[in-house]
């Protein structure tokens, strides 16, 4: 009598065809995506939502342009739109509405941190995701022969428990202690940003542009970064700064301090003393410009800050974080239907490249372009001689907010698009 044949079944629980680490914009991005690909997907989330993060909570076209491509109904309560961006600097008010594109849409939006990374899992959810919270990844597990990623470790309520993926996507953001666990640590020829931000009790809540002071003073100190006053639309506005460290005085600011200072300037009636406060001062990093690389390497995959993907003309990160989430779902979705292990390598590997042809140049760019404003000289010349200009400050937005269209365009998106193009996507 022939014995019967034992089929090992996965568990649906812990087994997937790949592991998201971090529901914030780039994991939740990414496995929605994965999922609307027909892969079975788990998200493995540290925290429970809602939950806080830092952040400037404005959204400009890019990023909607990826809420709509997921679906999210941004005509729903809780989202306020934008008009463009108002530039304060030099003794120059400038409005800048944002451009009318092909690519993208004419607004922007606003929408707190607080419950936009719940919308974004709660999107993934519905579209087939498994969604893990409380579940703390505390390393990797890699196959002793390769080297290569099968899954992750992770401290959840039930203790530990082992996720186990033919591939894994780190979007556990700018710690990502996976990618260090990788072997894959930032690179110093890079730029990094600090970012401060507190939310205020203010009769601007319901502002329909987001606000930029270019011009921030520690003393007599001009410093390479630009302050926000975005309207949240619920009673408060969010009110920030980021800096650069492509200056010296990076080190010595104290970005609380200087928070205060910035505000104190500020009239009495905007409501951005400490009496309208809604809560502490909070901080971050913003990795910029890939200050992670490589972003693929052995079954891991990098997306959002991660792997550095931060803007670092405007500090935006959101918009990256999902578009990186939606071009690593497609190179997946393609490695995983190759029928041999090569081809599907192959297609992974692709995904640097297409990152790099992305925003490779462009974040080329930006590097000079922060590390010339991290002269006081050069930035308070280009605060004082440029912001007079309505057409150059046109194409300077176009520029910064990475809007332009592709092909057509007019005669600056011409310009950028070529300037992107030429530059080396180290």
């Amino acid at each position: 009598m022939t014995e019967p044949v034992s089929i090992t079944q996965k568990d649906p629980e812990t087994e997937a065809d790949v592991i998201v680490v971090g529901a914030g914009p780039a994991g939740s991005t990414t496995a929605y995506h994965l999922a609307q690909a027909g892969l079975n997907v788990i998200l493995l989330e540290k925290t429970t939502f809602p939950r806080e993060k830092v952040c400037g909570d404005g959204l400009t076209p890019r990023a909607v342009k990826q809420l709509v491509k997921m679906g999210v109904d941004i005509d729903a309560p809780g989202w306020i739109r934008n008009r463009g961006l108002r530039i304060i600097g030099g003794g120059v008010r400038l409005e800048l509405p944002w451009p009318d594109l092909a690519s993208y849409p004419d607004y922007g939006l606003v929408r707190t941190r607080m419950d936009f990374d719940q919308i974004l899992a709660e999107r993934a959810v519905a579209a087939g995701v498994k969604l893990r919270m409380n579940t703390n990844v505390t390393g990797p597990v890699l196959d002793d022969r390769t080297g290569r990623i099968t899954g992750v470790v992770a401290k959840t309520d039930d203790g530990e428990v082992t996720f186990t993926a033919p591939l894994v996507v780190a979007a556990d953001g700018n710690s990502t202690r996976l990618s260090l666990a990788m072997g894959l640590r930032k690179r110093d020829d890079r730029p990094i940003g600090v970012a401060v931000r507190r939310y205020y009790t203010s009769p601007r809540h319901d502002d329909d542009y987001l606000e930029s002071w270019l011009e921030l003073w520690d003393g007599d100190r001009l410093l390479p970064g630009y302050g926000w006053i975005f309207g949240v639309g619920d009673g408060t506005s969010n009110v920030g700064l980021g800096l650069l460290n492509t200056s010296e005085a990076f080190k010595n600011v104290d970005y609380r301090e200087l928070l205060k200072k910035w505000l104190a300037g500020m009239p009495e009636e905007w409501g951005y003393q400490e009496d309208n406060a809604t809560g502490p001062v909070r901080g971050a990093a913003l990795p910029m410009g890939f200050n992670r690389t490589p972003h693929y390497t052995r079954g891991l995959l990098l997306v959002g800050d991660a792997g550095g993907m931060i803007n670092p003309f405007n500090g935006e990160g959101i918009a990256y974080a999902m578009e990186s989430g939606a071009m690593a779902a497609e190179i997946i979705a393609q490695a995983l239907a190759r029928p041999t292990p090569a081809q599907r390598e192959r297609a992974l590997h692709d995904y640097p490249r297409v990152l790099k042809e992305a925003y490779g140049g462009y974040y080329t760019i930006g590097r000079v372009f922060v590390k010339a404003i991290g002269d006081p000289r050069i930035m308070k010349f280009a605060t004082r001689h440029g912001l007079p200009h309505p057409t150059l400050m046109r194409f300077t937005l176009k520029l910064l907010a990475n809007l332009t269209d592709p092909r057509g365009g007019d005669a600056m998106d011409r310009v950028i698009n070529a300037m992107s193009k030429m530059a080396p996507a180290a």
